[in-house]
C-alpha cells in the first residue's frame, strides 16, 4: 500500500481535510510530554498526514488552565497565518477518535538542516548568534549557538507576540526552504513566559519586515479585527489583552525582547 499524500492534492484545501477529514490513529510518538498520536487523515478520496493530540491526553500544569493546550496550538497557528510568514503547519481543533484535540498537517522535517550547534571559543563563527554557555560534561562548557538565519528570526519575534515558554532546538522542523514551528501548547499566558533558544537577536533592532509584520498584527488584533475574533474563541480575553500588549511593546521598543531574569530564559532540556 502506498504511503498517503503529505499534502493534499489540488481541489482539498488543507483546511478542509484536517477539519472533515476521517482520522485513523496509525501509532503514538512516546517521548512527548503529552499524548501525541500519528494519525492519517482522509477526506473525499484524499488522505494526509498528522499529528493528533486529544485534550484528554494533556497533562496539568500549575501555571496553564487545564485542558487549554490544543487552543492554545490553534491560536499560535492563527497568529503564524496572520502575519504571513506561515511558520506553524495548518492547526485546527477538532473532535478525534479521544475527543476534541488538536489536528495539525503532519512535517517531514529535512535531514542535515542545522540550525543548532555546541562549539568551542567565547564567541560565534560569521553566521552563528550565541545564545549561552551550556555544560557538556567533566566539568567543560561549550558555546551553543544558531544560525543567523532569517526564518529563525521571524519565529523569534512569532515566539515573542504568541508569549511562547518552550522554543526548543526538537521544535524547530526545516523543510526545504521553508522553516516551521510546533508544539505551541505553553503560549499566550499573561505573565512574562518566553523561554527559548532563539536569543540571539535580543536587544536588537527589529527588522523593518518585523515592523510591518507587528503594524499587521496590531490592526488585525483591534476590537474589530478578524484575528481578534478568531483568538477570542480559544483564549481568554486577558490573555488577549496581553498578546495586544505584548505587540504594542514590541512596537514601542522597536527591538527584539531580552531575557527578563524573572523567569529561566532557555527551556530545559534544550532540544
Amino acid at each position: 500500500m502506498s504511503a498517503p499524500e503529505r499534502i493534499p492534492p489540488r481541489g482539498v484545501t488543507t483546511a478542509e481535510l484536517l477539519t472533515r477529514g476521517e482520522l485513523t490513529v496509525r501509532g503514538q510518538i512516546r517521548d512527548a510530554s503529552n499524548a501525541v498520536l500519528h494519525c492519517s487523515v482522509e477526506h473525499d478520496g484524499q488522505e494526509a498526514l498528522c499529528v493528533y493530540k486529544p485534550v484528554r491526553g494533556e497533562r496539568p500544569l500549575w501555571d496553564f488552565p487545564d485542558g487549554t493546550l490544543a487552543q492554545r496550538e490553534v491560536a499560535a497557528y492563527e497568529v503564524s497565518e496572520a502575519t504571513g510568514w506561515g511558520l506553524v503547519p495548518p492547526t485546527v481543533l477538532r473532535d478525534g477518535p479521544f475527543g476534541e484535540g488538536m489536528v495539525q498537517l503532519w512535517i517531514e522535517g529535512a535531514p542535515g538542516a542545522e540550525l543548532l550547534a555546541l562549539v568551542d571559543g567565547e564567541e560565534p563563527e560569521p553566521g552563528w548568534k550565541a545564545i549561552g554557555l551550556a555544560e557538556v560534561g567533566e566539568g567543560k562548557t561549550a558555546l551553543l549557538v544558531h544560525a543567523d538565519d532569517e526564518r529563525l528570526r521571524r519565529l523569534a519575534v512569532l515566539d515573542a507576540v504568541i508569549n511562547n515558554a518552550d522554543r526548543k532546538g526538537g521544535h524547530l522542523l526545516p523543510a526545504g526552504e521553508r522553516l516551521y514551528g510546533i508544539d505551541h501548547g505553553v503560549t499566550f499566558n499573561v505573565d512574562n513566559k518566553l523561554r527559548t533558544l532563539l536569543w540571539g537577536w535580543a536587544g536588537e533592532p527589529l527588522t523593518g519586515e518585523a515592523v510591518d509584520v507587528l503594524k499587521g498584527l496590531k490592526e488585525a488584533l483591534g476590537a474589530e479585527g478578524a484575528l481578534a475574533a478568531r483568538l477570542a474563541v480559544l483564549i481568554t480575553p486577558a490573555e488577549l489583552d496581553a498578546t495586544r500588549a505584548r505587540v504594542d511593546e514590541l512596537l514601542a521598543t522597536g527591538k527584539h525582547p531580552e531575557p527578563s531574569g524573572e523567569w529561566p530564559a532557555i527551556p530545559w532540556p534544550p532540544v
